[in-house]
């Protein structure tokens, strides 16, 4: 296959960008080469984003990838759009061993042209940021600024950190290795010794609704970048996100001299349950999935024969002990409860409150008071249509309107949900939160009788519950006992006592949990950074990978030795 793009082309273009994000994931510290900034990819992108998105619609998204029996999609965008954009569905008995053949070439180029494959492709897809983000919008309900940058430069910096690590881990050992083991007397043991990063075979990405593209690129990059095929089978609401990175994937893999076969989309029909099917196929070696625990265990325990790397529901909690900054406590637990319409694996959800209420620079605090003030700042926040709109995006299932109108029925409402009418969008259903009170008192739960209770279950969506607890102490046991049983993606805690911070600490360290202490400015508990910032801890029930290290690419390939004479 004749190639456009030559190695020595994508060394000189992507070495420097790969060498930056390798200091980025030993250092820890802030760096990204992907700008956040709409304005940044020049004046005509916005406009031609958007007609490039439009045109998108009511056609065929054709991949030319082999085995395809069909046309499929129904996508209706959360804000009232039918997309009509038709993909390809595979017949897996042609299109798996066409993956598969495309990959020996692809085991040969090595590590580093590889990487330099997947940087040109994530190049690519940053050049077409805006139409992204009109694409992961009407898929997710994600307002256009967070599809800008969660779905764009966000989600592109967590595919380089994931390529960044899997140069990391097939580099560690050496391509070559002259060994001699001295023989007293006689002649030593002289061997030649030659080391290959071998990929597992086809990786399968089961995409999910919400983020697309950032829950998907680090499984998709990793498992590419150590020289596996990736077939894509996204949610059936939001293929187009991931049927756009199938197309550029596949165009560069041509212009690099690779079969394009090594990156496929499977596109399912309504009800045909795809997902399942290919699992279990003896193809499919890797698996990375991010959605509900119920599937996710599912694929644990029947896709034997494939690594499993699952991000399935948790429930997250925040400790409210005490602060020195009582009004930022309250803006910033206000902001990170309505972003996206708390549609996110790492929204709050369990607010922990000690009943005697908690020592701030206002004064002291009653229970009452701080739940009263917390609605009222979400209020506020959210006071203006336009304003909200922004930040709550549109409610991206039904099935999370029904959670909001339930969260009455469970305990005192102390703040409704209100319907936010879009100017743009009619159609669309966008709701403000809802906070519930709630008894989390130690006898209840110490003994077993709050294991229905509603804060020990993910409720997704735009419900958080103010739980009135004994002390804080009680608070760092339920929040152990969450953890353990439970799962949690992120864990925040607000104390000004030295030893409640050795308490909430502890326990995060002892169930796994990601912890961020006393947040009140810019930064939020459901927000992390690429090459800094790790994404779940894969420690608990909620994921059995984080995003990124060392451990989510390493066992996506195995090193194979051949032993010569010297």
């Amino acid at each position: 296959m004749a190639a456009s793009l030559t190695a020595v082309q994508l060394i000189e273009k992507h070495r420097p960008t790969l060498d930056q994000a390798l200091e980025a994931i030993r250092t820890r510290a802030y760096w990204s080469p992907h700008p956040e900034h709409p304005k940044a990819y020049g004046e005509s992108a916005a406009g031609d984003g958007q007609a490039a998105f439009d045109a998108l619609r009511g056609e065929r998204l054709d991949l030319d990838q082999s085995g395809t029996d069909d046309w499929v999609g129904d996508e209706v965008s959360p804000y009232g759009l039918e997309l009509g954009v038709k993909y390809p569905h595979p017949d897996v008995d042609v299109l798996l061993p066409a993956m598969r053949a495309a990959m020996p070439a692809w085991r040969k180029a090595g590590p580093e042209a590889r990487a330099m494959v997947c940087l040109e492709i994530l190049s690519r897809i940053s050049a077409r940021t805006h139409e992204f983000a009109h694409a992961v919008m009407h898929t997710s309900g994600q307002a256009f600024m967070m599809a800008f940058q969660a779905g764009g430069p966000h989600a592109q910096d967590r595919g380089l950190e994931a390529v960044a690590y899997a140069y990391v881990e097939q580099v560690r050992t050496p391509d070559t290795a002259e060994w001699s083991k001295p023989q007293g007397k006689r002649d030593p043991l002289n061997l030649s010794k030659q080391f290959t990063a071998v990929p597992r075979g086809v990786s399968l990405l089961i995409g999910c609704n919400t983020f697309p593209t950032w829950n998907g690129y680090p499984g998709l990059f990793a498992s590419l970048a150590t020289g596996n095929a990736v077939l894509v089978k996204p949610h059936p609401r939001a293929v187009l996100p991931l049927a756009l990175t199938v197309a550029v994937a596949r165009e560069v893999l041509a212009e690099a001299g690779f079969d394009p076969n090594l990156v496929a989309l499977a596109a399912e029909r309504p009800g045909e349950g795809l997902a399942k099917t290919l699992a279990v196929r003896p193809e499919i070696r890797i698996i990375d999935y991010t959605g509900s625990t119920a599937f996710g265990e599912w694929l644990e325990a029947h896709a034997r024969q494939a690594q499993v790397f699952t991000e399935k529901s948790g429930v997250n909690t925040v400790v409210v002990d005490s602060t020195d900054d009582y009004h930022g406590m309250l803006g910033n637990l206000a902001f990170s409860l309505s972003l996206y319409s708390g549609q996110m694996c790492t929204t709050p959800q369990n607010l922990l409150i000690p009943r005697e209420g908690i020592d701030t620079d206002a004064g002291h605090k009653s229970y009452d008071e701080v739940v009263t003030d917390l609605a009222g700042a979400v209020e506020r926040l959210l006071g203006d249509d336009a304003r909200a709109n922004a930040l709550l995006g549109a409610i991206v299932n039904p099935q999370v309107g029904e959670r909001i109108e339930a969260a009455a029925g469970v305990g005192e409402v102390a703040l409704a949900s209100r319907a936010v009418p879009h100017p743009d969008f009619p159609g669309a259903t966008v709701r403000t939160p809802v906070i519930v009170k709630l008894e989390g008192a130690r006898k209840q739960w110490e003994n077993g009788a709050d294991d229905d209770a509603p804060y020990l279950s993910e409720c997704f969506g735009p419900v958080s519950f103010a739980v009135a607890m004994d002390s804080s102490a009680d608070a760092v046991d339920l929040l152990r006992r969450t953890v353990r049983d439970k799962g949690a993606m992120t864990v925040g805690a607000y104390t000004t006592s030295p030893e409640v911070e050795r308490l909430v600490e502890a326990a995060c360290l002892e169930e796994c949990a990601q912890l961020s202490l006393n947040l009140t400015g810019g930064v939020y508990v459901n927000q992390t950074a690429a090459f800094s910032d790790f994404h779940g801890s894969g420690g608990n029930p909620a994921a059995n990978a984080a995003l990124c290290d060392g451990a989510f690419v390493a066992n996506r390939f195995r090193t194979v030795e051949v032993r010569r004479p010297a």
